[in-house]
């Protein structure tokens, strides 16, 4: 890099190895500036789509993670995974446990649909805005 003095402040030059560097770099920040620069259209379905995602892994993990304590809780009362517990009282700890798996499979779909409001609603200015748009 060269500092030149000039009138009005200092101007630099650098080297042919230096530009390629800072237009490599560029080129890197222009590319990430190209994709957010998207039509009206792209990014309203982008949107759209993203409104279910957050609401689809939060039902997904509690009910994988429901199914499975509800597995756990019949494991207790049909097999010899509670032979180390009095019989009457692996029966009743197997059915406890079995009841709120059931209960966590049946929230998944409430806790999707609570999750996709509360989306759509934090989106929708930014929707309804873009469709203003495209419909002019």
């Amino acid at each position: 890099m060269n500092e030149n003095k000039s009138e009005n402040g200092f101007s630099y030059s650098y080297s042919a190895r230096e530009q390629e560097e800072i237009k490599k770099i560029r080129k890197k920040y222009a590319e990430d500036s190209a994709r957010t620069d998207e039509s009206s259209i792209e990014r309203l379905r982008r949107l759209d789509a993203s409104v279910t995602k957050k609401g689809t892994v939060a039902s997904i993990i509690v009910g994988v993670i429901s199914s499975i304590v509800m597995g756990a809780g019949m494991s207790l009362i049909m097999t010899d995974i509670g032979a180390f517990l009095p019989e009457m009282l692996a029966l009743f700890i197997g059915i406890a446990v079995g009841v709120v798996g059931m209960v966590g499979v049946a929230l998944a779909y409430p806790i999707y649909k609570a999750i996709t409001k509360k989306e759509r609603e934090r989106i929708a200015p930014e929707v309804l805005r873009i469709t203003e748009e495209l419909l002019k």
